[in-house]
């Protein structure tokens, strides 16, 4: 998500750079605008967007000796676009110095609205800082949602891929028991997108990048699966969570179709 991101930012104007434990040589034409050397990428930098897999690299980014925060010092603002639990993203004001700013913007739309700079974010924050980064997210997306004070993007966005994750599942299951049913896969899917089954994954079927794939934890189901995880970690004191968990380990099922 990141590499195309930043492309998007680039297209648009603004003075943009990477940083990426990869050889930059595997970024093509981004790899101009890339470094692996924190220390560069930290001096000057003002605002910061993470987009990195999960709680663990995030935390290897963030802290520590070789962490941006020991070699950015005139950080203003951090924006955590990665995926995580609502309660670690809330933890981070603790731990984050008081002179940073932090907005929460995780997005959806996978790699392909990333690559077309149409992702939604959902964001929470200090309206200030939320309107000097207001064109950042317009580069990279084609809606802005504004949740609230900081944690609430975070929260908007796991409740919103406990759907996403649901209909990865059930769509899943409709076409496995559509095959058996000798039912054309094109013509059902065309079907479901101007019906009532209307759904993310279906309509963006052959364009979604893991529509086919199978369950690897190194891969976008993998994250997803994860995002199912980070929902049920913020789940309301007595909340049913019964589905949601099921729901996570029909997503660790997934096999490949074909």
């Amino acid at each position: 998500m990141g590499a195309p991101m930043l492309g998007a930012l680039l297209r648009a104007g603004c003075e943009a750079r990477g940083l990426d434990i990869r050889p930059v040589s595997e970024f093509g034409a981004l790899s101009a605008h890339l470094t692996t050397d924190v220390a560069g990428f930290g001096a000057g930098l003002k605002t910061a967007i993470t987009v990195v897999r999960d709680i663990a690299q995030t935390d290897a980014l963030l802290f520590g000796p070789e962490g941006l925060l020991a070699h950015a010092p005139g950080l203003e603002i951090l924006i955590i676009s990665s995926t995580l639990s609502p309660r670690y993203v809330l933890g981070l004001r603790d731990r984050v110095p008081d002179r940073i700013a932090l907005i929460d913007a995780p997005m959806s739309g996978a790699e392909v609205k990333a690559k077309s700079a149409s992702l939604s974010f959902m964001t929470g924050g200090d309206d200030t800082a939320l309107d000097l980064c207001a064109p950042l997210f317009e580069a990279m997306g084609a809606h802005t949602h504004r949740m609230g004070k900081y944690g609430a993007g975070m929260q908007a966005k796991v409740l919103n891929n406990l759907l996403a994750g649901s209909n990865t599942v059930m769509t899943r299951l409709v076409l496995d028991w559509a095959d058996q049913a000798g039912l054309d896969e094109a013509g059902l899917l065309a079907l479901i997108n101007t019906s009532s089954g209307q759904n993310w994954l279906a309509s963006g079927f052959d364009e979604i990048e893991f529509a086919r794939k199978g369950y690897d934890p190194g891969n976008t189901l993998g994250i997803l699966k994860k995002d199912v995880e980070s929902a049920l970690d913020a789940a309301p004191e007595g909340a049913d969570t019964n589905l949601p968990k099921l729901l996570a380990q029909m997503v660790g099922q997934l096999k490949p179709r074909p």
